[in-house]
């Protein structure tokens, strides 16, 4: 499983952003996945960074393109751009800090208004290694990921609690949907019905290839 910048070769690019008030960890989700690194004095993001990791999906490569996007207000006109072409999101919060939670709405609103409808986002529910200070109920969260169709899950980027499987179960559901969409549109692409006959469509080596005759009643 290849890791950081260093890998030439993949089947799949996916851009994945994540999102969420300053503070509640992004970074340190960001660089625990990519670099297997915490920094206990993690500074706010400005603007935005990303970094690159690659994992295997049914003997594919999927290198994903990840964007820790500054929670700042001041800087939301700046990343909203930064959107654009994201085909997946982890939405975050603290789970320690109850008006993270409570801006979650504000952030998928954004998702909403700036990213490809489609979008696979995960509910996060990061800095799990404070239970002794949880201030937002798991059973709450789990109920509002319901609500909007979201996926949820729990981490800690200090001790690596479920970050790998955020990443990777967001990833692989990206890839389930990209996959089978190519793979629906090449099987529309190769065949089309006409006059009951199955006729190859395409680019052909003759003008008379793959024509249908045009004597039959339709």
């Amino acid at each position: 499983m290849a890791q950081g910048n260093e890998d030439p070769v993949y089947h799949y690019l996916f851009k994945v952003v994540l999102v969420g008030d300053a503070s509640v960890g992004k970074s340190n989700l960001l660089s625990r996945f990519t670099r297997d690194e915490f920094n206990i004095d993690s500074r706010s993001t400005i603007g935005v960074e990303f970094a690159t990791r690659s994992i295997e999906v049914d003997n594919k490569i999927i290198k994903a393109q990840i964007w820790d996007t500054a929670g700042q207000e001041r800087y939301r006109a700046i990343t909203s751009a930064y959107y654009r072409g994201a085909v997946g999101a982890l939405l975050v919060y603290d789970i320690s800090n109850y008006a993270t939670f409570e801006k979650v709405s504000k952030w998928l609103a954004e998702l909403k208004d700036h990213a490809d409808q489609n979008i696979v986002v995960m509910l996060v529910g990061n800095k799990s290694d404070l239970r002794h200070l949880r201030a937002v109920p798991t059973e709450e969260a789990m109920a509002f990921g319901a609500k909007h169709s979201l996926s949820f899950i729990e981490t800690s980027a200090l001790d690596c609690t479920n970050v790998e499987k955020a990443f990777q179960k967001t990833l692989t559901e990206i890839y389930r949907i990209v996959s089978s969409r190519a793979l629906e549109t090449e099987n529309s692409a190769k065949k089309v019905v006409a006059g009951g006959q199955a006729i190859v469509v395409g680019p052909t080596n003759t003008d008379t290839e793959n024509k249908v005759d045009k004597s039959r009643c339709c």
